[in-house]
Order: structure tokens, then sequence, then C-alpha cells
């Protein structure tokens, strides 16, 4: 038997590291002679920064950068040398998961650190980076990201812009002549999992602006204000990219990434599966495994489970899900290369008591379907 593991987190309770682990312990427990291959995926949300230094051994390094709020905070980013390739996730400087819930402020969280992770790539001789657009708290298109990399945002007196998305309403002069000129020759490749632009009603303010605590009001203010920026950004550049699927993503970095960077906008799970050289495994097995916390209809926009299926599909091999809960549509999957999926719980069980079990109920799936494997007619 020859299977390959290839799980995304399950939120909450394990990392796809450890989730690998869990599934390698059930099929070995029925399969002790079994070639395991442990691959941990993501989609380009939290998570996808351990995945990409899993999959490549890239080497994890540490900067003290300031978080949505302008506080200092260790984060981390990933360095391939042999490639010249800096790995950069926003949530890392970012995210939402570092405030809490009463400090969520959408009108004034700001992505400067994300440009001193950026710096941090350019010192180290990166010629490519590869930017992770999941769990942001921030709704200021990249604004913060422009001023740490040298870009002047000034309003009308010639003062530079606070922070945050609301602050672009008031500005005036966005000059690029001192961004930092290392970043023209730095191709850029950014992870999104939407593909909302970045105004109106599906934009970057409406869809994912309530999440990051901004009231009825204040996504009105943020999308004036960043169209606004938008606004001045096409005047200076020549080009407009607003409307660019995926220019919404995480509060309009998709936007920054593309008009400043001239970022080219992946799915995650495309570029995590690239790095990992998932095709060039899936040659070598006879079963997949894979999963996350939750299947359903919505899982087809990019989600990593359907991302593996469409991949071992093309090379005629089988696929199975397990997930932590199945919803609504979860069928739909099946029309994408997914053989079966199963749901977790081995009985009723509320979530509150399914997630200390999550490892010990990866472990125990694993291994049923290790043994029917194992029982099929030669």
């Amino acid at each position: 038997m020859n299977v390959l593991l290839c799980p995304d987190s399950f939120k909450d309770a394990l990392g796809a590291e450890q989730a690998a682990q869990a599934m390698a312990k059930g099929v070995q427990r029925a399969a002790p002679t079994a070639t395991v291959h442990i691959c941990p995926l993501a989609d380009g949300g939290e998570g996808s920064l351990d995945a990409l230094i899993a999959a490549t051994r890239a080497e994890r390094r540490q900067l003290i950068v300031q978080d949505a709020l302008g506080r200092p905070r260790q984060a981390s980013w990933g360095w391939l040398n042999a490639q010249r390739t800096a790995f950069i996730e926003l949530a890392e400087a970012s995210g939402l998961q570092h405030l809490t819930s009463q400090e969520r402020n959408a009108l004034h969280t700001t992505t400067h650190g994300v440009g001193e992770l950026f710096k941090a790539a350019l010192d180290a001789g990166a010629e490519k980076a590869l930017l992770l657009l999941g769990g942001s708290a921030t709704n200021d298109a990249g604004a913060g990201m422009l001023q740490a990399l040298g870009a002047q945002l000034l309003d009308q007196h010639g003062a530079p812009l606070p922070p945050g998305g609301a602050a672009l309403q008031t500005l005036a002069t966005l000059d690029l002549s001192t961004l930092d000129p290392r970043l023209t020759k730095l191709s850029v490749e950014a992870a999104v999992d939407v593909d909302n632009p970045l105004l109106g009603e599906r934009g970057a303010s409406a869809i994912f602006g309530p999440q990051k605590g901004a009231s009825h009001d204040d996504v009105a203010q943020l999308d004036l204000a960043l169209g606004h920026f938008a606004d001045i950004s096409a005047q200076v550049l020549g080009r407009d990219v607003r409307e660019l699927p995926g220019a919404g993503a995480a509060g309009g970095m998709g936007f920054a990434a593309c008009a400043f960077l001239n970022a080219t906008l992946k799915p995650g799970i495309e570029m995590i599966m690239q790095q990992a050289k998932l095709p060039n495994l899936l040659t070598q097995v006879d079963l997949v495994i894979t999963g996350e916390g939750r299947l359903d209809g919505q899982s087809l926009a990019g989600k990593t489970p359907i991302g593996v299926a469409r991949a071992a599909h093309k090379q005629g091999k089988p696929v199975v899900i397990l997930a932590g809960s199945l919803g609504d549509g979860w069928q739909a999957c099946l029309g994408e290369g997914v053989t079966a999926a199963f749901a977790l719980a081995d009985g009723p069980m509320s979530l509150e008591d399914a997630l200390p079990r999550t490892a010990e109920l990866l472990a125990a799936r694993c291994e049923n379907i290790a043994r029917m494997w194992l029982a099929r007619p030669a």
C-alpha cells in the first residue's frame, strides 16, 4: 500500500502537519508495511506559511514588526535560499487572530508589518516572493505596506497619512519615487482564495469589513476611501486594477500587490501544491487521503481538498476526504475527482467534545480506510 496524506489544518484543533501525523498513525495500524508520504497543505489562509516551510524545507526566520494596530510582534517568514525565494504570510504581521474581538478596527488597522517583512526579504537577496493573503485584520488596500517600503502617502498639507483605510479619504499625494527600488526586480505571486473586486457590494469593505470590526457606516466610509485611493493610484500608475478578480482579497491587499508590486494572483492551493511538488508525489502513490475542518458546497471555490482531488483526478488516483463536518452541498465535491468523503465523528457529539478528539478520530478513520483498501480484490 502506497498512500499520500495531504490534509489542510483542522481549525481550532490541529495544524496540517499534526493532522497528517495522526492520519499516518491510523494507516500504519492497519498496514504496518505501508509506504506513507506526508505532505501538509493549505490554501493560502491560516497555516499556509507552515505548509510551505514543511513542503520545501525552507528556513524559518523571525522578525519584530508592527502588528495591525502598530504594536511590536514577532512574525515568521520563510526563506528558500536555493531559489532565492521568500514566503511572506500577511497574517503573521497583520492577522486577525492576533487581535481580540474588542480590538478589531477596520478603519485604522494597517499592513505596515507586511512591508517590513518584504524589506527583510529584499535584504536577504530575494528574487521572488510568495505572498499569502489569508486572515487579514486590515482594510487599507496595502497602504501601510507601501509606507513601510518607502512610498509617501500625504494629505493636502504634505503630512503623512496615519495608519488605516479610513485615512485614505484624505490622500492628496501618492509619491512612489521613494519606493524601495529593489522591488522592480522582485517577482511576486500572491495567493488568493476569493475573486472579489476592490470596491462595491462585493468589494473588500462590504464583504470582509464587518468581520474586522466595521459597522455599516464604517463599510461605506471605507469603500469611499479605497475608491479615492484607487483613483489616485490609477492616475499615478497609468493603469487601474480595482476590478481585477481578487483585488479585494485581504482588505484590498490583492489590489496593492497587483498595482504596486506587479504581482500575479493565483489560487493559494495551486501555489502551495506546486511548491510541494504534489503532481510528482501523486505519480508514486495508489491512494490519496486529504481533509480539513469542513467540507461543503463552498469548498469548490478553492479549498485544499478540492484542489488535491482535481490534481489527483488528472492522474487517475482515488481521493478520500475526511472532514470535521459535511455541510450543505458537499455532494457537489464528488464531481471534482473525490471518490468518497466522511465526517470524523464516530457518534453524536458537540463541537466542544469533538475538537480535543480530532487526532484520535483522524487516526481511526484512516485505519478503517486502509483496512478497506487492503481488503479490495487484487
